[in-house]
């Protein structure tokens, strides 16, 4: 893939830090005519660099005052069923694959820890599962870098 042009990356930065804002403005601050920006834009999303633009909510104002990091390792013969299980529940806010002992480590938005215990049931006779309670973020999940060989 070409790595990004300074312009490409003026603009994907000044698009992560306001998704809405309009292709005119955009335009402006990066030097370029809104047909241009709006070119360049469709263009990273065509290569895949950009794969949409969305909003990011706040769990604990939807009621979820609590995380847990999940680690999840599948019983014998049970990978697909776990997997299966985690997609499912509509509390697990994502889920990774991962090698190592684990096969899954997963992020759970839950209201107490009676609900996370009810979740982590669900699962237990087909995978061994260690949680810890996410205390804070100090590093939201971001993006990579912006210049290194996208």
């Amino acid at each position: 893939m070409n790595a990004l042009d300074p312009v490409d990356q003026r603009i994907l930065q000044r698009l992560l830090e306001n998704a809405r804002i309009s292709m005119k403005d955009l335009a402006a601050e990066v030097g370029l005519s809104p047909p241009s920006v709006t070119e360049r834009v469709r263009r990273l999303e065509e290569r895949g660099v950009i794969r949409g633009f969305t909003v990011e909510l706040n769990p604990a104002a939807l009621g979820y005052p609590m995380q847990a990091i999940v680690r999840i390792r599948p019983l014998p013969g049970k990978l697909h069923i776990v997997q299966e299980l985690i997609q499912g529940i509509p509390e697990f806010g994502e889920c990774d694959k991962v090698t190592g002992d684990d096969c899954y480590i997963a992020r759970l938005y839950v209201t107490s820890m009676e609900e996370l215990d009810g979740l982590l049931d669900r699962i237990a006779d087909k995978a061994e599962a260690s949680t810890s309670i996410v205390k804070s973020q100090p590093i939201r999940r971001r993006p990579p870098p912006l210049g290194a060989g996208a």
